[in-house]
């Protein structure tokens, strides 16, 4: 009999154990807000994973894709090239600097940026005078996109990248760590990504003197000064060091939360794939995704749906979640210009993601299976 008294979450924070030493040491050496060792430990020991050159903690991911636009000297009245099949903290920050976000359509093989979709509005917005001032490319739950595509594309039309690979730590494309490919990167680490500091994000870099801008930026703007000297607008961006006490702790155990998060695809998979009309989210084979979560689509003119299994779920007290809608068709959006086939509307139609956290158990596993396999069934 299932057990309906037991919540299952869709992806819920995997504390350690070793998280509460760094924590206590910030508070032993009183260093409790946005300067201390564990923000320079969180720091160095992120850039060693990542292989990046330098790296800058921050408050949230949407907070370093800001800074990132920022660095780039995005104003108001550019054009910012953005995958439409994301969350909708990719692109704010687009509006934050007043720019205007074009989007991009998926491509089945990743479910990321389509290259070609990119290509066509690249040329598009050209004609019209208008040269895209950055390209924000998302590694969606985790997938890495078609990156030697899309950055020869943007190397052609001397556009730089922005990585947005909030949900990817721990991937990689061609065995290099996602999010080090373009001019910049981001990590977020919110409470439901793979690691998490609570809440809290990073900028990454090979270009030093770019995560030196942002980290200017991130806290507050002060001129060098004996006194407080502002000659520019400045953010509170920066990590805190009890924050990044949590996120120490977390990136110890961060390959043994990749190998449970790759297990549980490959369990659902394993469990589901059989039938020929629910099809996972790919992986090529130069990529290797850390399957934050594991998400499929189902064909259509189904008796099943996503949404049928996801009310299911939803009565057994397991959360799952739609895929994202697209961002060109939110209300936020819905006037900014888009490229594409409509591929990211129809995965939104019929997708779904299914829990994916690294504490699940394998009951948990054959508990969720065992509705779904229920409701096709049906």
């Amino acid at each position: 009999m299932l057990n309906k008294e037991k919540q299952i979450y869709l992806s819920p924070p995997h504390m350690s154990g070793r998280e509460i030493a760094y924590m206590q040491q910030a508070f032993e050496e009183n260093y409790i807000s946005t300067v201390g060792s564990n923000i320079l430990n969180f720091e160095k020991q992120l850039a060693k994973i990542t292989r990046a050159r330098s790296t800058v903690a921050l408050n949230s991911g949407t907070a370093a894709i800001h800074l990132a636009l920022k660095v780039l000297n995005v104003q108001a009245g550019d054009e910012v090239i953005c995958s439409a099949f994301t969350f909708v903290a990719t692109a704010n920050p687009v509006l934050y600097v007043n720019a205007i976000p074009v989007f991009i359509d998926s491509e089945p093989e990743t479910w990321n940026m389509c290259p070609q979709a990119l290509e066509e509005a690249i040329q598009d917005r050209l004609k019209t005078g208008r040269k895209p001032k950055a390209i924000i490319l998302v590694h969606l739950y985790g997938m890495p996109a078609k990156l030697m595509e899309i950055l020869a594309i943007a190397h052609f039309y001397q556009i730089p990248v922005i990585e947005d690979a909030a949900e990817a730590l721990g991937s990689t494309y061609l065995n290099k760590p996602v999010g080090t490919f373009g001019e910049m990167g981001l990590y977020s680490f919110n409470g439901n990504k793979i690691i998490t500091t609570s809440g809290g994000g990073a900028l990454v870099s090979d270009n030093s003197e770019y995560t030196k801008r942002a980290l200017f930026l991130a806290t507050q703007a002060k001129d060098p000064a004996p006194h407080y000297q502002h000659s520019e607008v400045g953010y509170n961006y920066r990590m805190s060091n009890i924050a990044a006490g949590i996120g120490v702790g977390q990136l110890e155990v961060l390959q043994e939360r990749v190998k449970k998060r790759r297990a549980i695809f490959e369990f659902y998979q394993n469990r589901l794939g059989k039938h020929d009309f629910i099809q996972f989210q790919p992986e090529p084979t130069e990529a290797f995704s850390n399957r934050w979560l594991s998400c499929f689509i189902l064909a259509p003119n189904q008796s099943v749906t996503a949404q049928k299994i996801h009310f299911a779920l939803a009565a057994e007290s397991i959360e799952s979640r739609p895929l994202w809608k697209p961002l060109h068709q939110q209300p936020l959006f819905a006037h900014y210009p888009y490229y594409g086939q409509n591929v990211a509307e129809k995965f939104f139609q019929r997708g779904l993601c299914l829990p994916s956290g690294s504490n699940l158990t394998d009951s948990d596993l054959e508990r969720i299976v065992q509705i779904i396999k229920n409701e096709i069934r049906r």
